[in-house]
């Protein structure tokens, strides 16, 4: 899915790691090297003033530039009460819900149990991470997974609002995360951490050491780390214990443990053994079986997590030498150990959808004998728990320094990376189909038991299955013959070479130009091989084809800063910046990104910034080269008579008419019973996705411009507003369900209705989304931000902070001539596009005390209607792209936090905090169960109980 333009970042990461070199000398005890006889000279020192802000290859001593930048120290990172870094971002108003979270449960691939994350509401794979200005791994859906850093290694994170594939090449479309490691450490410390929710589940552990030497001539830094997080599980609370949550216990009921048998002589009619019954055999154990009813339905979500566990272990490793006065080598080594699980369900075992296992008519426990039948039966005693374990190993080297050239001075670095990460998943509980087929076949009397009757596969362990008998009516022997042990890996490498090169071309009256130029040549490779055995379809977990491929990337890039005017009325600083960047990929070609940026301080106060950026997304891997895979899809079909479009709409009933649909059609969900809402149901076929070898790049262009303003009269109080607007073309999607229906039969493209088939009860038998370069994207809106460092006071220090952004548009248009979807105050999937996401924080601090209160405020957002005439606030409202009628608008909500801290005699510090302090649950969103990924109808980003922590650093 996602490649990426490591060239920048690691040109990035030579100079970061000089530029925090200065910032951590400046934090910290200094070491004795300004009186040695061979500390670095004064010379040296001055060139080391200068500094490398992301989004940029020059090195400057101002550090207010043209791009919207925001950082969050250590201590920022600390008073979050987090361990995880996707989780700490979270907390940044312009991030959002990533692709992929540890509540999607119903999630499959290589890059489940990862965390990622998201900016601008534009998707995991549209923002780039950086390591120290390196790109850090990514897997071969182009994600990069945040739980393989730990937070105990991270000085700083700094992110940019802004588009910088020129800086950067492909993937920063929605900004870029550059993650800043501890340089320049003296002594050593230790940190332990302990929090869990108020149920008392998803306790968190981590426990880190950290040692650094600083000299005159290296620097090294070492820290082991070691990170655990329970799972959180469904049945825990009321809020997650059903599929649609509280107000709707009944709803989200799905195939049953207790055997289901269709009447072969009546189809329509199928019945369920008595519960507690054993004697499957005897038609008189058995009762009709109503869809209507909950009796002979399963609550899926009472053995499903919620949130699923994790553990990482981390060891971390950098070292700095100068080996002259001009020349720094460096080195960096980090290898991580990540785990974690899942739990869903057992499986929904049924005859539809696997027609080669039915019970045969010769099986002793078949209540029709003679005649095969069909069945349904939730295999309760054999849950399917996922295990993935991902190891990751990062090392790159270099060597940077200083020239002179003329009268103006030079910097340059060199750089090499290597990344790697392994991939292991195990999953248990599914079910194999040939033992099955077998141990639902005929059955024979031998010695007074029932065995299978086929002598060879008694042989090989076959033992009779009395399927329909419900929990307890199967040993534990043949589960172990039906049960799949799968295992599935998945391996990406990055190799990474950059040379730079920047420093002043000549001097203008308003200051030097500068110019930075550099070349990237980047390599990567990817494979996933899923289980053999499922892959051929004779389990089944959902099929899928190995996916391998590679790519390299040969780049070069330019950036100029041209310093206009200096000191005058009007104009106390303007200055522009050019940076372009070609990019040549050996998969499908070249392309070029321009960047314009300016800067004008018409008084010394004011700062106004603004840039138009030019950008792009490289298919990754995985869109590429990716095989067909399965997935069971929550949709609504537009031809169900009740609750699809066809049911008000008569254009949309005649187009349903003509394809063959019968009027009274009803939807069906995966345990048979008709949908009873507009929020559809998931089918009990799965569906198909696929890659696209001819897949081009997204393109996008980005606009930004702001004010940055500081009054010299009001010392401590700053304030910044940007508005940004963004446009991405050709974006690569996968066509959802939903989406190819509507357009089939409400927007009438008739290329879509090549991609599903029907049988002739109207059922949708068959569905294929496949990817492909379909759409446009725009977003616009505004980040506010104010931040003001009271006077000192007999109170103590104090300090207010206030971070926003209000989202104004978020339109997608999925390909020629369809309508915008305008989406912004949406709910999306499992992604809420707020209009206004905001952090208010009161810090204080007084001698060895401190305290820090934070809210988190989210606004309301547009859900679906249960139905016509429950929880539907705005029954009048047209969805403008579906043509359905009805919506719900679900009020803000804001989650408080409070810590407070304290510096101990012995040189350590406690501190202990509370999140969602007032135990505030979010609303409940229907489109977020809709979304198929099993997290309820309860947002992902937002707290789900009252959380309790307590952290202890010892420094010595």
């Amino acid at each position: 899915m996602k490649q990426k333009t490591l060239l920048a970042t690691a040109i990035t990461a030579a100079l970061m790691l000089q530029a925090w070199a200065v910032s951590a000398q400046d934090a910290s005890p200094a070491p004795a090297q300004t009186t040695d006889s061979s500390a670095p000279s004064a010379a040296k020192a001055k060139k080391l003033e200068t500094i490398t802000v992301t989004g940029s290859r020059i090195r400057s001593v101002d550090v207010e530039t043209a791009q919207p930048i925001v950082s969050m120290s250590r201590k920022q990172i600390e008073a979050t009460g987090l361990t995880n870094v996707s989780d700490v971002l979270q907390r940044i108003v312009s991030a959002n819900t990533p692709d992929i979270t540890p509540e999607d449960t119903l999630s499959s691939g290589s890059s489940v149990g990862g965390t990622y994350t998201s900016l601008r509401n534009l998707g995991s794979q549209r923002t780039l991470v950086l390591v120290n200005g390196r790109r850090w791994s990514t897997d071969i859906n182009g994600l990069t997974d945040l739980s393989t850093i730990p937070t105990s290694i991270i000085e700083r994170i700094e992110i940019l609002k802004d588009g910088a594939s020129s800086i950067y090449g492909s993937d920063a479309i929605g900004g870029v995360v550059n993650i800043i490691t501890r340089d320049h450490y003296n002594g050593a410390e230790a940190n332990v951490y302990y929090g869990q929710n108020q149920k008392g589940d998803g306790q968190q552990q981590a426990y880190d050491i950290t040692f650094g030497t600083s000299t005159d001539k290296s620097n090294t830094v070492f820290t082991a780390s070691y990170r655990n997080e329970d799972a959180i599980w469904d049945s825990k609370r009321e809020l997650t214990r059903t599929g649609y949550g509280p107000r709707h216990p009944e709803d989200g009921f799905y195939t049953g443990p207790w055997g289901r048998v269709v009447d072969p002589n009546d189809k329509s009619k199928s019945y369920v053994i008595n519960h507690g019954a054993t004697d499957s055999s005897n038609f008189a154990n058995y009762h009709l079986y109503d869809p209507n009813s909950n009796a002979d339905k399963y609550n899926t979500n009472q053995d499903m997590t919620y949130r699923a566990p994790s553990r990482l272990k981390n060891l971390f490793a950098q070292e700095r030498y100068n080996l002259t006065d001009n020349i720094t080598l460096h080195a960096t080594g980090s290898y991580s150990e990540r785990t974690s699980s899942s739990q869903l369900a057992g499986y929904p075992f049924q005859t539809n959808g696997n027609q080669i296992v039915k019970i045969s008519g010769q099986n002793a426990y078949n209540p029709f004998p003679g005649q095969d039948v069909s069945f349904f039966r939730r295999t309760v005693e054999m849950p399917r728990i996922t295990n993935s374990t991902a190891k990751m190993s990062h090392f790159d080297v270099g060597a940077e320094g200083f020239f002179g050239l003329g009268d103006q001075e030079w910097s340059w670095d060199a750089n090499y990376s290597y990344s790697k990460a392994d991939i292991n998943q195990r999953t248990t509980g599914n079910i194999n189909l040939v033992n099955a087929a077998k141990a639902l076949g005929p059955t024979a009397m031998v010695d007074g038991q029932v065995v299978c009757a086929n002598a060879d596969d008694r042989a090989a362990g076959c033992l009779p299955w009395n399927i329909l008998a419900g929990p307890g009516g199967t040993s534990q022997a043949v589960m172990n013959y039906v049960n799949t042990v799968e295992q599935a890996s998945a391996q990406n490498t990055t190799r990474d070479f950059t040379a730079n090169v920047s420093g002043g071309l000549f001097d203008l009256p308003a200051g030097t130009v500068n110019l930075a130029v550099g070349v990237e040549h980047r390599r990567l490779a990817g494979s996933f091989t899923p289980d053999q055995f499922a892959s051929s379809g004779y389990s089944t977990d959902l099929a899928s084809a190995p996916t391998v491929g590679k790519y390299t990337a040969n780049e070069a890039y330019a950036e100029l800063d041209v310093p206009l005017l200096q000191g005058l009325p009007g104009a106390q600083e303007l200055a522009v910046n050019i940076a372009s960047r070609y990019s040549h990929y050996s998969n499908f070609g070249s392309t070029t990104n321009n960047k314009y940026s300016f800067r004008w301080k018409p008084i010394n106060d004011l700062l106004v910034r603004g840039t138009y950026a030019e950008g792009f997304r490289a298919p990754t891997l995985s869109d590429l080269y990716g095989g067909t895979g399965q997935s069971f899809e929550t949709f609504l079909d537009p031809c169900d008579s009740a609750y699809g479009a066809a049911s008000t709409n008569p254009s949309v009933a005649k187009a349903c008419s003509a394809a063959g649909v019968p009027a009274n059609y009803r939807q069906v969900d995966a345990s048979g019973k008709q949908i009873a809402s507009n929020a559809g149901g998931q089918t009990p076929t799965p569906f198909l996705s696929g890659s696209n070898a001819e897949l081009k790049p997204e393109t996008s262009t980005t606009r930004t411009l702001g004010l940055v303003y500081s009054p010299h009269f009001v010392q401590g109080l700053d304030f910044s507003l940007d508005y940004y607007n963004i446009r991405i073309k050709n974006t690569i999607q996968s066509v959802l369900a939903s989406d190819i229906l509507n357009y089939c039969y409400i927007q009438n493209d008739p290329s879509f209705c090549g991609r599903f088939t029907r049988n002739s009860s109207g059922v949708i038998t068959n569905l294929n989304e496949s990817l492909a370069n379909l759409g446009e994207l725009k977003t616009e809106g505004y980040d506010f931000s104010a931040h003001y460092r009271l006077p000192q006071m007999t109170a103590g220090q104090f300090v207010v902070s206030l971070d926003s952004t209000y989202l104004s548009k978020y339109d997608i248009t999925n390909g020629p001539g369809q309508p915008t979807e305008g989406q912004a105050g949406m709910i999306a999937g499992t992604n809420g596009l707020f209009r206004i996401r905001a952090n208010a924080s009161l810090d204080w601090s007084y001698g060895n005390f401190g305290a820090t209160w934070t809210v988190r405020y989210y606004s309301g957002l547009r859900d679906v209607c249960w139905d016509a005439t429950t929880e539907c606030n705005e029954p009048n409202y047209t969805n403008p792209w579906i043509g359905t009628t009805g919506a719900s608008s679900k009020g803000a909500v804001a989650f408080n936090d409070a810590q407070f801290r304290y510096k101990l005699p012995w040189n350590a510090s406690f501190s202990v905090g509370v999140n969602n302090i007032f135990n505030k649950k979010g609303p409940f969103y229907y489109n977020v169960t809709n979304a198929g990924q099993g997290e309820g109808p309860y947002l992902p980003s937002f707290d789900i109980d009252r959380y309790f922590y307590v952290s202890y650093n010892q420094k010595f």
